[in-house]
């Protein structure tokens, strides 16, 4: 049962911890020294609190042992000796500082965040604090902290110290570890892809701090430090005191860009009708796969942009589409758009009421036909066949590594045909977000699927394994064409030269429906989503036109 200590002290520098270690030992174990937290020996605690006299003479002896290094009499002064001398050897073994020096101070109170035992006996305790001064090889600088001793009146008349994990440090609790591990610098700056800050960007907050430890993760880069861990693994271990200083790391920059992050914040915030409608978007560069902004509504939740999963609508015909194209069919293949069809034996209709049996397929893409997508795929495709192709062209359900948590989309692999209809037009099991569909729009722009990353020239990127034949493209993207010209985005892209793109209308367990839109614009692949937000022409791709209109200025 491995239990220990946690400590902050804010003024050590500015280095962040490794993932390796010099080997944690539980303090919380030797706490207890197997024994369940009874005292061993004749003297117990008692009812009533010591004199102040008692107190100091008991203080500092168990202090002055402690610094000498005898830690059997240190312990002795305590109402637990066993579990204090193996403590206090835990503490010099691990930490392996060359010299310890414990001062005695004078009455006090527990400061903040010091745990203190509220059992009727320790209720009594004098609280007397000191000062610590532990020494380290190598270090110019000893690291200091003021503690505090509670001392309690024992069976015998005399004082003696509570022992508890706090007597080492006052931050220190059960369940936390005391250690010595590797620490690594943080990089003086994150920045965007010309150097500009990224700080002002409520989207960004906490996100950037996941940038500023080194990258390299090579041993000879770091230095060491004084560390309190979780045992659970729940949260990161909390620096005390850099013994040996880590080599520094200059600026980081992302491939962020400051200009369209501010539109992206903008244009969450509009449609969200200022954070009242959870919201997200997410500007590729499709010639790299960097990520050139991010936003949510709300700030400082999810990063849904990134981890959000909800079903796609329509955006997700791009890629059926693809399969429908390789499959045999064309822009111009006559398929009509009936005005309801079934789909895994429910009904499905179109945004509009009529019939238009005089469709080809391009029409289809461009209105936005589900029963067309619904009977042709059901004709022409297998009940794989989304998530195969989504897949091998354009690395969706591959795992990411963006240099963020990610959701990897999810596009589930039914018994047949009919459990796989709905999936056709972007509704049933799907589970996607914008950063994948923004990716979705990049690999039609540049033929080629490029894992989305914000820090350039990762090597632990995705790879698909293979291209769309180069008419299959040219058709695909002549009907994301066709939906800006003549189709669902018409009114919404008015203005805005070149786009190509696909709207979204998702209804998600029967709570309304969310707008969806992708497109690109040149060497610029931007996604939005607006949960509640209706049609993706209504709110979604508002927001991203707000950053078609810039573009990639490079």
């Amino acid at each position: 049962m491995n239990k220990g200590a946690k400590i902050a002290i804010g003024t050590v520098c500015v280095a962040m911890l490794g993932v390796g270690g010099y080997g944690a030992y539980n303090i919380a174990t030797a706490l207890t020294g197997g024994d369940g937290g009874t005292s061993k020996g004749p003297r117990t605690v008692v009812a009533g609190s010591p004199t102040e006299q008692q107190a100091t003479e008991a203080a500092r002896a168990f202090l002055d042992a402690w610094s000498k290094g005898d830690l059997e009499a240190a312990g002795k002064q305590t109402d637990r000796p066993d579990a204090a001398d193996a403590a206090l050897a835990a503490f010099t073994s691990k930490l392996k500082p060359t010299a310890v020096t414990m001062t005695p101070g004078g009455p006090t109170t527990a400061p903040a965040g010091t745990v203190v035992d509220k059992s009727a006996n320790a209720a009594q305790a004098v609280m007397l604090s000191f000062g610590a001064k532990v020494e380290f090889a190598g270090s110019g600088k000893p690291w200091t902290y003021s503690g505090v001793l509670p001392m309690v009146k024992m069976s015998d008349g005399k004082a003696a110290v509570q022992w508890g994990p706090a007597v080492l440090h006052p931050h220190l609790l059960v369940g936390k570890t005391l250690d010595v591990k590797p620490v690594f610098a943080q990089a003086a700056q994150v920045t965007d892809r010309k150097g500009r800050p990224l700080t002002a960007f409520p989207s960004l907050n906490g996100l950037l701090d996941v940038f500023k430890q080194g990258t390299s993760g090579d041993p000879a880069d770091a230095g060491s430090g004084v560390v309190i861990s979780d045992d659970s693994g729940k949260t990161k271990p909390e620096q005390l005191f850099v013994i040996t200083d880590p080599k520094p790391v200059p600026s980081l920059k992302l491939t962020l860009d400051a200009t369209m992050q501010q539109a992206a914040e903008e244009a969450v915030k509009e449609q969200s009708k200022g954070g009242t409608h959870k919201a997200s978007l997410v500007a590729i560069e499709p010639s790299t796969g960097n990520v050139l902004a991010f936003a949510n509504a709300p700030t400082g939740g999810q990063n849904r942009a990134f981890a959000g999963g909800t079903a796609p609508g329509s955006t997700m015909k791009v890629v059926t589409g693809a399969a429908l194209l390789e499959a045999g069919v064309t822009p111009q293949t006559p398929i009509a758009c009936p005005p309801t069809t079934t789909a895994g034996g429910q009904t499905v209709s179109n945004d509009f009421p009529e019939a238009h049996p005089e469709y080809t397929f391009r029409q289809d893409f461009a209105q936005s036909c589900n029963t067309a997508f619904i009977n042709t795929g059901q004709q022409k495709l297998q009940a794989d066949s989304l998530p195969k192709i989504a897949k091998e062209v354009f690395g969706l359900g591959l795992v990411w590594h963006t240099g963020l948590p990610a959701f990897d989309t999810d596009i589930p692999v039914p018994s047949n045909i009919n459990g796989a209809l709905p999936e056709f037009i972007g509704q049933g099991a799907i589970r996607t977000n914008p950063l994948a569909m923004a990716s979705v729009s990049a690999t039609v722009q540049s033929g080629t699927f490029h894992q989305p990353v914000l820090v350039a020239g990762r090597t632990d990127v995705a790879k698909a394994s293979r291209t769309l034949d180069p008419k299959v493209l040219a058709d695909l993207r002549s009907l994301m064409r066709a939906v800006v010209t003549e189709g669902t985005a018409r009114e919404p892209m008015a203005g805005i030269s070149n786009v190509y793109a696909k709207t979204g209308t998702a209804e998600v367990d029967g709570k309304g429906t969310n707008s969806w839109f992708t497109a690109y614009r040149g060497d610029l692949a931007v996604s939005a989503e607006v949960e509640g937000g209706g049609h993706g022409s209504q709110a979604a791709a508002p927001a991203a036109a707000k950053l078609l209109r810039i573009g990639n200025g490079g």
